[in-house]
């Protein structure tokens, strides 16, 4: 998986994130999930693995501000809520659109 990468983002709507993966998946991601999903020190501990940041906190109008990407392997999305440390590595976006299409991974 470590040649798949977006190939192309759009907004499909307000509330949808659409990236064109490489290898022809095209996935939908909402994007308060994703904000509720950041993987940055502020929203899960460095230590235990356990996420602190309350997904009801984050408000249903939240939404990226600006996406770019952070060498061959993630995002960097800062939020309309003034987060902006979160990197989403390629590999973690596409686990997330696993589990929202009940996709397996591949063997």
């Amino acid at each position: 998986m470590a040649d798949v990468r977006p190939i192309r983002l759009h907004k499909l709507d307000e509330d949808t994130l659409g990236i064109d993966w490489s290898d022809g998946v095209s996935a939908r991601y909402p994007v308060r999930l994703l904000r509720q999903r950041c993987p940055c020190a502020v929203c899960v501990d460095e230590v235990s693995g356990e996420r602190t940041l309350d997904p009801e906190a984050v408000a249903a109008g939240v939404r990226p501000v600006e996406i770019k990407p952070v060498g061959r392997y993630a995002l960097h999305i800062r939020w309309s809520d003034g987060h902006e440390t979160g990197i989403y590595s390629y590999d973690l976006l596409r686990a997330l659109h696993r589990e929202l299409t009940a996709e397996r991974p591949p063997a």
